[in-house]
């Protein structure tokens, strides 16, 4: 690790332009949170267009600031109102909802803040550390480690990803297909364009996660938040007693543990990491029945973790160019649109870029804590604001974006297609996640495996040839075989206990 590089990484953060927004980042990210179902993924994409005319630190330092934002916010909602802001903070609401009926909703957000903020920096610590050699060990990767790797990312993110694993992998399929449409890379005949030359160029990025995450979601969540939404229970005290911070220290250091180490793995993080987490403080109990039922330890786990894994996730998508979730991948397609291909010479050919991105976490986690108790009245009065009136100006905002990025009213059409793609695949329960993953990952994936087959002269076994390959390729099976029979037999065990001794 190269100390003069990490220092002026501090110098890049704390340039006045760069804090702004830093400051900008974290505030929407936790205003994203508090209004649920527009998600950072939503938020990220809607605002790609603007970032054409921003500095490329200054603009993935915004982007990020948004994403573990995002962590916090959706925990003011899930403690007052039982309503999840994030995926991520469903597991909150289990003890953090109870934990405010009984006038302890201060305790719970102000343990929250304070786990989230332990757990994002030590996760930017070891993020410091282990990040360079990742990179120093990425630059030996060839075209067949890069298949092997593309391949494992999109496998894991379906066989670990929240929906049915049929529908993981069949929206993965498809996001792989679409990522074949234009000219073929190599010979450079056109391939399912249909004849139009709108399709020869493929299909943008931004496009799809626009239309996916924006105006998907945006449709989707109209549709259920015009229901009655429960009443804001007020928050009272907002800093933990001793004896509730006692409680929870140890709930923190594990969250933090186990949110790192499931960020960095494709398929796993924030929101796996909040689940295992809380798992893991309920197994760890002295009395498991106070779980549910108002247990700090049930916010102080998930919420370290789901802010540690935020972090965590920026690894491989910096170091080896591979997004480790749906955010990520968003944040995949804001760098290339900055003409920054992330990967592992990122650290060496744009150190500033690298280093400032991630120091600025530090400052950010830090606003994050200041601002969060101060700012929960009013997010919580944006709740009250309607449905109505959000999701029209968003989509407003969203179609003037994609426009001025090609001036092309074919790009709208385009949007707003993939928007009514989204809203279909929530409906149907299929994760849109392995869908845009497999989309980003599809051209890497061609390219090196077409450009590996060449370096074997077309026999598959080379991929055994190459140590670090082979290696690579046992995962890949562990992953294709193992994980999902580990998944049925933990179903077909969970369904045993739900039906009885009397019942099997």
């Amino acid at each position: 690790m190269d100390v003069g590089s990490v220092l002026s990484g501090f110098a890049v953060a704390f340039e006045p332009q760069n804090l702004l927004y830093c400051v900008i980042g974290v505030t929407l990210g936790m205003l994203v949170g508090v209004l649920p179902g527009l998600g950072p993924a939503a938020t990220i994409a809607i605002l790609l267009p603007i970032t054409y005319n921003i500095e490329p630190a200054p603009a993935v330092i915004m982007l990020a600031g948004i994403f573990y934002g995002a962590q916090y916010g959706g925990t003011i909602t899930s403690v007052l109102l039982r309503l999840p802001g994030e995926a991520s903070t469903v597991v909150t609401a289990l003890d953090g909802y109870p934990m405010a009926r009984q006038g302890k909703a201060g305790s719970a957000l102000g343990i929250a803040a304070i786990g989230s903020f332990i757990g994002g920096t030590a996760s930017i610590i070891l993020l410091t550390l282990i990040a360079p050699l990742v990179a120093d060990a990425a630059l030996e990767f060839g075209p067949a480690e890069y298949t092997v790797l593309a391949l494992i990312g999109i496998l894991l993110v379906a066989t670990l990803g929240n929906g049915a694993l049929i529908k993981s992998v069949a929206a993965a399929g498809v996001g792989l297909l679409l990522a074949t449409v234009g000219l073929d890379p190599l010979m450079g005949s056109p391939r399912f364009t249909f004849g139009s030359d709108q399709l020869a160029d493929g299909i943008d990025f931004v496009i799809v996660a626009m239309g996916l995450f924006g105006v998907g979601e945006i449709l989707y969540n109209l549709e259920h938040r015009l229901r009655p939404q429960p009443a804001v229970l007020s928050f009272g005290r907002a800093i933990p007693r001793r004896l509730e911070w006692l409680a929870s220290r140890m709930a923190i250091l594990r969250g933090s543990v186990v949110g790192f180490v499931l960020g960095v793995l494709p398929g796993g993080g924030a929101t796996m990491s909040s689940l295992v987490a809380y798992a893991v403080e309920k197994r760890s109990a002295k009395d498991p029945s106070r779980f549910g039922n108002g247990a700090i330890e049930g916010v102080a786990g998930p919420e370290s973790a789901n802010n540690a894994a935020a972090t965590s996730s920026f690894i491989p998508l910096l170091t080896l160019g591979i997004p480790a979730n749906a955010t990520m991948a968003v944040l995949f397609g804001a760098l290339l649109l900055q003409g920054i291909p992330p990967g592992p010479q990122l650290i060496v050919d744009h150190p500033d870029v690298f280093w400032g991105v991630v120091n600025s976490m530090y400052l950010g986690n830090l606003i994050l804590l200041l601002l969060s108790i101060p700012l929960i009245g009013v997010f919580v009065r944006l709740l009250r604001v309607r449905a109505g009136i959000l999701a029209p100006l968003t989509v407003l905002v969203t179609m003037i974006g994609v426009y001025s990025i090609r001036n092309n009213a074919f790009d709208m059409f385009l949007v707003i297609a993939f928007g009514i793609l989204g809203y279909g695949m929530k409906k149907l329960g299929f994760e849109p996640g392995p869908f845009v993953l497999a989309f980003v990952l599809g051209k890497l994936l061609e390219s090196s495996f077409r450009r590996s087959m060449r370096l074997f002269d077309g026999n598959v076994l080379g991929f055994f040839h190459r140590p670090v390959s082979a290696v690579l390729v046992a995962v890949l099976l562990v992953t294709v075989v193992v994980v999902p029979v580990l998944r049925m037999v933990r179903s077909r065990q969970a369904a045993r206990v739900t039906r009885g001794p009397n019942q099997v």
